[in-house]
């Protein structure tokens, strides 16, 4: 697993670049692994390495591995799609929901979490580029929907997580990550009980650090540490 290791230093030096030339130090960046596919070995590894979280895209293949004991010593988050009828298997197990993109969804988490009493930590997940085929609430729904959060009972909105459209520019990246940072800011602005705009997630292995040079202080990484997967 050297190369794993390996990997995971050459990424905390591009982090503390990006997060120097914001006005920041690298300590205020997590680093998430992005482990979806990848075996219990390799999250041991990443772990060791001293990575920040781990991160899952896959509801069954998250319970698995928490079954095994594969995420011990490290916070676990939940970035992928989360489907209604998965949320109950993902309430309480998570210690941070970051792909919370509507607020039936957010509602039913709140419901699980009360019913389980404990408060879930969750991210709000925005469609930035406002593309139809991507889940997430539209920028124009941010006020409203962290408004309505406040009074949902069992959920701790900590901030906002996004993937921009896919492109090849690192220019349109930018374009997009700097404009979720203005959207955090102006979230950040208002006060709202259960509601504290600590983190907004964006950037992956390909643009981590024009995201971070844009404001983020959450990536999730998963080809660049893992290297590409084969399934």
């Amino acid at each position: 697993m050297i190369y794993i290791s390996d990997n995971i230093k050459f990424i905390r030096h591009a982090i503390a670049e990006a997060a120097f030339a914001s006005g920041r130090g690298a300590g205020e960046v997590q680093l998430v692994a992005a482990a979806k596919t990848q075996p219990y070995s390799f999250i041991r590894a990443v772990i060791e390495a001293g990575v920040d979280a781990v991160g899952e895209n896959r509801v069954q293949e998250m319970t698995s591995k928490h079954a095994e004991g594969a995420y011990e010593g490290a916070p676990l988050h939940f970035i992928g799609h989360l489907q209604s009828n998965k949320v109950s298997r993902v309430v309480g197990l998570c210690d941070l929901i970051e792909s919370v993109g509507s607020l039936p969804l957010l509602e039913q988490i709140g419901r699980h979490a009360t019913a389980k009493n404990i408060t879930q930590n969750v991210l709000i997940e925005v469609n930035i580029g406002s593309e139809p085929q991507k889940t997430g609430i539209l920028p124009g729904q941010a006020s409203e929907i962290i408004s309505a959060a406040s009074q949902i009972k069992g959920v701790n909105v900590l901030g906002l997580m996004s993937i921009p459209p896919i492109n090849d520019e690192n220019e349109n990246n930018c374009y997009y990550f700097e404009k979720m940072f203005q959207l955090f800011v102006d979230m950040s602005a208002k006060k709202y009980d259960n509601v504290s705009m600590s983190f907004l997630s964006m950037g992956m292995s390909d643009s981590y650090s024009e995201a971070i040079r844009a404001g983020a202080n959450i990536v999730r990484v998963g080809s660049a540490i893992f290297g590409e997967r084969t399934l």
